[in-house]
């Protein structure tokens, strides 16, 4: 739950309204306050007033409430779609390529590393490298990885 220092918006919004906003939370796979969070901050990039970006606690808290990518305003047309709920955005820390299997360690926030062991062609048609952004999808006991 959001902490009382945060705050609550409540607005009202026509049932056409609120469809599109279901729809798009619906094909992103991401919840209704992530959405909206996205939007106001994105408000930055348009307004004189510089707006902080978010701490690493609340960052945090989003990675414990939602278990989901923040991915960025621009969706491409076709997204990645995935049963997972697990979803977890990263950066890769490192690969090891091996003759066969290659493991991948994602850092998903500050210090906080995911490593998985994927096939080397699975890596390599990823195109993973260190400094890309990556994505944890977890499925019981497995972590595989996934890049749009």
């Amino acid at each position: 739950m959001p902490r009382k220092e945060q705050g609550w918006v409540t607005f009202q919004t026509s049932e056409d309204e609120r469809k599109i906003l279901e729809e798009f939370c619906e094909q992103s796979q991401r919840t209704k306050t992530e959405i909206l969070r996205e939007l106001v901050r994105s408000l930055n990039q348009h307004s004189s007033t510089p707006i902080s970006p978010p701490t690493h606690q609340e960052e945090q808290e989003d990675i414990y409430y939602t278990q989901k990518p923040d991915i960025e305003s621009s969706i491409p047309k076709k997204s990645l779609k995935v049963s997972s709920r697990n979803i977890l955005k990263g950066v890769v820390k490192r690969v090891i390529y091996g003759a066969v299997n290659s493991e991948v360690t994602l850092e998903i926030i500050h210090k906080v590393e995911l490593t998985s062991i994927i096939t080397r062609a699975s890596a390599e048609e990823l195109e993973l490298s260190e400094g890309k952004e990556a994505y944890a999808v977890i499925k019981s006991n497995d972590i595989v990885i996934a890049r749009e």
